[in-house]
This record gives C-alpha cells, sequence and structure tokens, in this order.
C-alpha cells in the first residue's frame, strides 16, 4: 500500500494550522522547562511532567507512558460537543488544558510529546483510517518501535501492532512530510508487520 502526496486541501489546511500552533507551544514549553516554577501555563506544567514521566531510556517504555498519561489526560468529547463544529484539531497545549478532546487531538498531543522526548519525527505518523467495525472515521498516532510499526490509540492504552488491527483501514497519513494519501483503500486494513518498511504504515 504506496502513499503519494495529496492534493492541497482541507487536510493540508488543518495540518498547516495546528503545526503552526505546535510550533508556538514550543517555545512556551522550552521557557517553562527553564522555570517550571514560575510557568504561568498549567498546560505546559502537564506537558512537561508527562515528558519526565517519559524520561526512560527504552523506547517502547517512553511510548507506553506517553500513550498511558494522555490518554488519562484527555476525555474523550466529539467536536460538536466540545466546539460546535463538526471537525476541529486542537494543539497538544488547547488539549491539555481543556482536559477534553476527539480522536485526532489525541494523537497530536501524543505526536508533540513523543518528539519531545526524544522520537524521530520520521518514526511516527498521524494516520486517518475508517473502523470497518463501527463504520466510522478515526485517527490513531503511527509509531515506529525496533523497526516494527504500532498504533496509539486513544481508545486503548496498549501499544497495538498493525497486525493485530484488520479492521482501521488507512486513508490518510501524516507526517513531517506533510498529508499522504494511500494509493489503494477498501481491501486490507492496517500494513501488515511481514512487509518491509516501504509498504508500512509510514509510507515511506
Amino acid at each position: 500500500m504506496s502513499t503519494f502526496r495529496a492534493p492541497d486541501g482541507l487536510l493540508w489546511t488543518k495540518w498547516r494550522d495546528v503545526a503552526a500552533r505546535i510550533d508556538v507551544e514550543a517555545g512556551l514549553i522550552d521557557d517553562c522547562r527553564s522555570d517550571d516554577g514560575g510557568c504561568p501555563s498549567a498546560a505546559a506544567r502537564k506537558f512537561l511532567a508527562i515528558m519526565r514521566a517519559a524520561s526512560d531510556p527504552d523506547i517502547r517504555t517512553r511510548v507506553e507512558a506517553v500513550n498511558t498519561r494522555v490518554n488519562r489526560a484527555i476525555r474523550y468529547v466529539s467536536d460538536m460537543q466540545q466546539h460546535g463544529v463538526v471537525d476541529l484539531w486542537s494543539s497538544p497545549l488547547e488539549s491539555l488544558a481543556a482536559g477534553v478532546g476527539d480522536c485526532e487531538d489525541y494523537a497530536i498531543a501524543k505526536r508533540a510529546l513523543l518528539l519531545a522526548v526524544g522520537v524521530p519525527e520520521t518514526d511516527m505518523q498521524l494516520l486517518l483510517v475508517q473502523d470497518t467495525v463501527v463504520r466510522q472515521p478515526h485517527a490513531v498516532l503511527g509509531v515506529r518501535i525496533d523497526g516494527r510499526w504500532s498504533v496509539l490509540d486513544n481508545r486503548n492504552s496498549e501499544i497495538i501492532e498493525t497486525s493485530e488491527l484488520p479492521h482501521l483501514l488507512p486513508l490518510f497519513a501524516i507526517d513531517h512530510r506533510g498529508v499522504s494519501l494511500f494509493a489503494v483503500q477498501g481491501t486490507k486494513g492496517l500494513p501488515r508487520q511481514s512487509q518491509p518498511d516501504t509498504t508500512s504504515a509510514a509510507g515511506a
């Protein structure tokens, strides 16, 4: 399942907007890291607390810590409930400040936190998928650990390998290169671990 650059459109707009807000938040987080006690942002302090909890040298332990703590820090609500609109992507500090969010908000926060604790951005992708069991769109974070792709889901605090998720059909992947579209849809779930990385969820 190869990917190609998605045409400019709504997803690109959403990603560019939230990425710009993440860049602004990074400066606040850096300032608060230098002076945690004087940090004016409760959300930034939460972000730093999760970072400290995810400081283990082992990458899987770091990923597990971020996944579990973000799932605990944010309570699921739909964008319609929270914002009165169908789809709105929040930045990590916005989600942590509100304490609520939907599936994209969890995945965006986890990506930012994992990047902050040293996981390479080339080893992460925000995956927009179709859940064929509940017949709804969903968003998860794909993370490559020791060369194998796994998924972090707000509905499960365990790291799940893609081979265990045949009901999730990948539609779009968002990473450091931007928005990519999966070329083949509707016949397979997330790429199996036995496939080479060139056909993995990363599309790299």
